[in-house]
């Protein structure tokens, strides 16, 4: 089963024409300008809360041997989450690689807005001081 499995997988990329993405390192996209159409912005925020929310789990194909384990979301909760791509099959790689950029996005606006309001706050307050109620160390 699995030499079968392989084998058509091997013929589809080999019918590709190199403009749909077969590259010897695997699958790549031809996302460029020019090349799509209909480019949105996307809230990142949106996402990273669903990217949180999205159920991931250890498993493995029919086809793997026992020792074999892959992670990640299953097809149709990623559908379900972000709907994008073809169905609730698959994940593109060109999606998760999207919905993984833009989240980090969101996280890196995030943690430089809490960094700015910790230094806002500490710029705020007195320099810290030493306890000195009961139970504190005695200096001298």
């Amino acid at each position: 089963m699995k030499e079968h499995v392989a084998r058509a997988w091997m013929q589809a990329l080999v019918r590709m024409r190199p403009r749909q993405g077969a590259s010897a390192a695997g699958l790549a996209s031809d996302a460029v300008s020019g090349a799509v159409h209909g480019s949105d912005p996307v809230n990142g925020y949106q996402v990273l809360e669903q990217v949180v929310q999205l159920p991931v789990s250890t498993w493995r194909y029919h086809w793997d041997p026992p020792h074999v384990r892959h992670l990640g979301p299953m097809a149709q909760d990623w559908w379900k989450a972000f709907g994008v791509g073809e169905n609730d099959r698959t994940i593109c790689c060109t999606d998760a690689n999207g919905v993984a950029v833009v989240a980090i996005q969101a996280l890196h606006r995030e943690l430089t807005e809490l960094r700015n309001e910790v230094a806002a706050l500490r710029a705020q307050s007195p320099p810290a001081h030493h306890p000195s109620g009961p139970g504190a160390a005695d200096p001298g």
